[in-house]
């Protein structure tokens, strides 16, 4: 029976209560003295709790979706994502410090690249974010001196950090190994979270007498980039990429400006935008906003441009399967969509660190370094 079974929930639930009726019931001939009294007690109170909490976690997992299976649990599960095409200097931005990768002769930058921290200042937005932006060892060496690169903004979850990108999901060094193993291009990653004015949850939205996160995020950032880093300022040079919301985000702002960016990258995103005690009421009445920020609603009503799609969901484990679906079957030419269908896949980083290799390469092909 899978991890996500009713009937290993129902089987959970069940061995709780049988343990908890037969703690009551054997008491009174364990409430006697010696160490075969206590330790009778201590077993069931241990397994009964261990049955609860089992119980308690399994029917969280259900709902959240968290692990697909239990190889998903365990971490082994780490087969990669197979890619399925659906279609024939600048003021600002402030580098506040640099770390090497973990990598052989990573402490040169032109053998390992860098990773710098930088705050990146809106123009239009307003907005002040920090950000990592991933350089590839290319970009330092000498026969590249002239050379531009494509880059891609890469968002996490909410209400997620920028470290995890570095660190659990492994942009970084993912792109490294895949550029050296000729798999795809040398590509900058500017790597941040969603959440640019927090502890607010914006979905990437221009909210109404509020931060303007749209704008930040399709017009100041990639700006700011291209002011700084040699970064072409065409859309074929740009893509966005992303996991749970930053992976709307991503689908979303490629969407509605296919003008800035040529590629959009969604791992286990949704397709409209959350509303809850987190985001607030993101268009204060505004229907048309409202409607605009459901992706597959933008699919049905509003033209679609030159741009590319990767979605990816697993057949158990995501909640999204139905909504990615959707999404392939609304994307019409002069728009292209591809995706990536895990058997089994939970919510989660060891998911997403099997679909971000394979996603890396699909972003790398559909942009351009001029």
């Amino acid at each position: 029976m899978g991890l996500t079974s009713n009937k290993v929930l129902a089987l959970a639930v069940t061995l709780a209560v049988v343990l908890f009726v037969a703690t009551i019931w054997l008491w009174p001939r364990l409430a006697r003295g010696g160490w075969k009294s206590v330790l009778g007690r201590v077993g069931l109170l241990l397994a009964t709790q261990v049955a609860l909490f089992a119980s308690v976690g399994l029917a969280a997992n259900n709902s959240f979706l968290f692990y697909g299976s239990w190889a998903d649990l365990f971490g082994q599960e780490q087969d990669m994502g197979v890619v399925v095409d659906h279609s024939a200097g600048s003021k600002d931005v402030k580098v506040v410090g640099t770390q090497a990768l973990d990598v052989p002769g990573g402490g040169r930058p032109s053998i390992g690249g860098q990773i710098q921290k930088v705050v990146v200042a809106g123009e239009k937005s307003k907005i002040d974010s920090s950000a990592y932006v991933y350089l590839p060892p290319e970009y330092f060496q000498s026969r590249y001196a002239k050379s531009t690169f494509p880059a891609s903004v890469v968002l996490t979850g909410y209400p997620g950090t920028a470290e995890n990108l570095l660190k659990g999901l492994k942009y970084p060094k993912t792109a490294y190994q895949q550029a050296k193993d000729k798999k795809m291009q040398p590509m900058i990653l500017v790597m941040l979270r969603p959440t640019v004015a927090p502890p607010r949850d914006t979905e990437c939205v221009d909210v109404p007498g509020g931060p303007q996160t749209e704008t930040f995020f399709a017009e100041d950032l990639p700006k700011a980039i291209s002011q700084t880093y040699r970064v072409g300022t065409k859309a074929r040079n740009w893509g966005f990429m992303g996991n749970s919301t930053g992976g709307y985000c991503a689908l979303k702002i490629a969407l509605h400006h296919p003008d800035r960016f040529a590629a959009g990258a969604g791992f286990s995103a949704y397709y409209k935008a959350a509303d809850d005690v987190t985001t607030g009421d993101l268009f204060q009445g505004d229907k048309a906003a409202k409607k605009r920020a459901d992706l597959l609603w933008s699919l049905e009503h509003l033209p679609q441009g030159n741009s590319s799609f990767l979605v990816t969901t697993s057949k158990r484990g995501e909640g999204n399967l139905k909504g990615t679906q959707a999404f392939i079957k609304k994307v019409k030419a002069p728009a292209r969509v591809s995706s990536i269908t895990l058997e089994s896949g939970g919510h989660n980083f060891n998911t997403w660190n099997r679909e971000i290799p394979p996603g890396l390469v699909w972003m790398s092909g559909r942009l351009s370094a001029s």
